[in-house]
């Protein structure tokens, strides 16, 4: 934090396409620095706020994306937290939703903004969106009450004007400037003339609590998709295979499946087993409720665990967090169904 009285960033260049400059000579994408960003946003210069950046050399192209590589994000917030008031992710759009989510619960009682955004088109674009991303984003990870408590003490997405809570995002538009959305859980801010923030939605600052930072993780997991026609040899296998800890069981509407007994007989051999089967909708909103009907019903009964309305990065990364916990099974069955940062709608 600073001593001159003004807010203190840190910026985090992951990679991804915001943080790509054009060379007007030679027409190529040139990686992030932090020079170059300066000169393509002297907006900057006016925020009077102090930002410093760290860049991940190479850059990591989002669909590289790996448990390690969230370790190494939360090692950087972890080293820098008590100098700065909020930290800034700028991240490829492919898998930003998945590393929010896990951010969430790696980053244990966080009080402070960690906003992660990015762009569809590159920086020094004529038509980028990432310039009012990064500066909007910036704003916010320095927001404070009037207390001088932190407007957003949670992990977040921003993206085209909207304030997401992070581990209740997913990516739904590979052309748009609205790349994300939020389905289940309302924004957290919009970006107009104005930021309004709907303190409403936010996550409460605790005063005291310090960041307990995790990097244990355990990625032995699969996310199983239902559709017409899924062939019994092909469920049977992938649930007996050995090292496979956990499935993220994606169901038709509220939690539902084929009426097969060779299905059901196939998921509770696996949960017999200690594997860990969370059911999460196919569907764009909502929720799972397995008591509904008598085709989710089945499931309940074979062991099968409600992930309730989590969206899928929250629920895959969750479990994995939780396995590297190395908790007992019935204690990650018991958090998989409850909400634990916030991507469950109790």
């Amino acid at each position: 934090m600073s001593s001159n009285g003004q807010a203190s960033i840190l910026i985090i260049y992951t990679g991804g396409t915001i943080g790509m400059i054009q060379n007007v000579d030679t027409g190529a994408l040139e990686s992030f620095n932090f020079d170059h960003l300066l000169k393509h946003v002297p907006e900057l210069k006016s925020l009077n706020i102090n930002i410093d950046a760290i860049t991940f050399d190479p850059p990591i192209d989002s669909s590289d994306m790996e448990p390690e590589l969230w370790s190494r994000i939360v090692t950087n917030i972890e080293e820098n937290y008590e100098r700065y008031d909020g930290f800034v992710i700028l991240h490829g759009t492919d898998t930003m939703s998945f590393t929010a989510s896990a951010l969430s619960f790696m980053l244990e009682d966080l009080m402070k903004p960690v906003i992660l955004t990015g762009s569809q088109l590159p920086i020094g674009a004529l038509r980028t969106d990432g310039k009012e991303n990064l500066i909007t984003a910036i704003e916010i990870a320095a927001a404070k009450n009037s207390d001088g408590t932190p407007v957003v003490p949670e992990v977040c997405v921003f993206f085209h004007e909207k304030l997401m809570r992070g581990n209740r995002t997913t990516k739904i538009n590979s052309e748009s400037f609205g790349a994300f959305g939020s389905n289940n859980y309302p924004l957290l801010a919009m970006a107009g003339t104005d930021i309004q923030f709907y303190t409403r939605n936010i996550k409460k600052y605790v005063p005291g609590l310090k960041l307990k930072a995790h990097h244990e993780y355990n990625s032995n997991i699969i996310i199983l998709s239902l559709f017409p026609g899924i062939q019994q040899e092909v469920i049977e296998k992938v649930l007996a295979t050995k090292e496979l800890k956990g499935v993220i069981f994606r169901t038709f509407g509220a939690g539902n499946a084929p009426q097969k007994k060779w299905l059901i007989e196939a998921l509770s051999k696996a949960t017999s087993e200690g594997k860990i089967i969370i059911n999460i909708t196919q569907c764009a909103g909502g929720s799972v409720h397995m008591e509904r009907y008598e085709t989710g019903l089945q499931l309940l009964e074979a062991g099968v665990i409600s992930g309730k309305d989590s969206t899928v990065e929250a629920a895959l990364t969750k479990l994995m967090y939780l396995l590297g916990k190395n908790l007992p099974v019935e204690e990650i069955r018991r958090r998989m169904s409850e909400s634990i940062a916030g991507e469950i709608t109790e």
